[in-house]
């Protein structure tokens, strides 16, 4: 699933440079100043010793403040719109998104059921670096927490219980930005988390615009 993420975004990279070559006239000279994005993301959660993660979709709302050409911070706010699937048949003492050693998430993952993306709120600070007029290509690091609930079900479908549990850690990733006008841009990015023993694989096309 990583792979076909990032074939995906630089296969969304590549269409975006083809459209940069059109020649825009000065549009990265705006390169300080607060700015607002919106779009919509596709999640991958996989634990650790799972045949498979859940894939969920979510949009997300960003702000930020760009400091000059090269750095940026911002922080963003996603939002699931639908319930993935999940049956991982691992072994219970393999995994723990259950920092709190209670022993709920824990004690039934081995089960099946659906997960939802209560929210995923991230704070990073971004390096950019120009590539034409248009385009900027970009890395960015930082910190989130990831709230859930999962509903355990029965081999045949029938809900157990529903559990919420959260998460933090560190989060890396990268991704293009292409200018539309002097105000309107659009961007795509990859962004990796590590929450405990489980890794979070998130993809982003979006629209924003800069104030």
């Amino acid at each position: 699933m990583l792979k076909q993420l990032l074939i995906g975004t630089a296969a969304a990279g590549a269409l975006t440079f083809a459209g940069a070559s059109a020649q825009a006239q000065g549009y990265a000279d705006e390169d300080t100043g607060f700015y607002l994005q919106g779009g919509y993301s596709y999640l991958d959660i996989q634990p650790d010793g799972a045949e498979s993660g859940v894939d969920t979709n979510a949009i997300t709302a960003r702000a930020g403040y760009q400091f000059n050409k090269f750095f940026s911070l911002e922080a963003d706010v996603t939002s699931g719109i639908d319930d993935g699937e999940f049956d991982y048949n691992v072994d219970e003492d393999e995994f723990d998104l259950d920092d709190n050693n209670d022993g709920d998430f824990n004690d039934l993952i081995s089960a099946s059921g659906d997960i939802g993306l209560n929210y995923l709120v991230g704070v990073y600070g971004r390096a950019s670096m120009p590539v034409t007029d248009r385009l900027d290509i970009f890395g960015r690091a930082g910190y989130a927490f990831v709230d859930l609930d999962a509903e355990i079900q029965t081999p045949g479908g029938t809900p157990i219980t529903t559990i919420e549990d959260s998460e933090d850690g560190a989060a890396l990733g990268a991704g293009l930005n292409f200018d539309l006008t002097e105000s309107w841009e659009l961007r795509g990015d990859y962004t990796w988390y590590g929450f405990g023993d489980t890794d979070t694989h998130a993809a982003m096309v979006s629209a924003g615009y800069k104030f």
